[in-house]
């Protein structure tokens, strides 16, 4: 089991950035994949990237691609987002979550992203 702290979230106005941090805790963090979704309010959770667990793959949605960025880095127990030229859009509660076999089956308890326009 992973345990997830996010924080770094804010209110930024459209064109900003903001970086996300997930500081993790438990032995299995360097063998899982790492994963950020979003959940804007009256909408669905939403995927918006994912790194596998030694960052030689990294995957980030269409929505996104090109201003996000994520990364992690195994000695922290830390998965980074990188989000520029944020958009009113990207507001929303954004979690990082694990995947250590199958489903993403760790959560953190998400970090408030406000794009003012």
């Amino acid at each position: 089991q992973v345990h997830l702290v996010e924080s770094g979230g804010g209110l930024v106005q459209a064109g900003g950035s903001l970086r996300l941090s997930c500081a993790a805790s438990g032995r299995t963090f360097s063998m899982a994949a790492m994963g950020w979704f979003r959940r804007a309010p009256g909408k669905e959770r939403e995927f918006v990237a994912r790194i596998s667990w030694n960052s030689g793959l990294a995957y980030h949605a269409d929505s996104v691609k090109g201003r996000f960025t994520i990364s992690r880095d195994n000695a922290k127990n830390t998965v980074y987002l990188q989000m520029n030229s944020l958009k009113p859009e990207d507001t929303a509660v954004y979690y990082c979550a694990a995947k250590v076999q199958v489903t993403w089956s760790d959560w953190g308890q998400g970090t408030q992203v406000t794009v003012s326009s």
